[in-house]
């Protein structure tokens, strides 16, 4: 299991979840978080941080 940090940003919030895109490595899939287990004040193109199982919001 890889536990290094990533970056992502919220391409998309639908319904409870938010699909995030990981800034770091190309990828054509897109994560799919619960709500609940991000930051509140998210919104699409909010940049994230994930590391030791937390999400948190990065400043632009």
């Amino acid at each position: 299991m890889d536990l290094t940090p990533k970056e992502y940003i919220v391409e998309q919030i639908a319904g409870d979840y938010a699909l995030l895109r990981r800034t770091d490595v190309p990828a054509d899939k897109l994560n799919q978080v619960a709500l609940a287990l991000l930051p509140e004040d998210i919104e699409n193109g909010t940049r994230l941080r994930w590391e030791m199982f937390t999400y948190r919001r990065l400043e632009s």
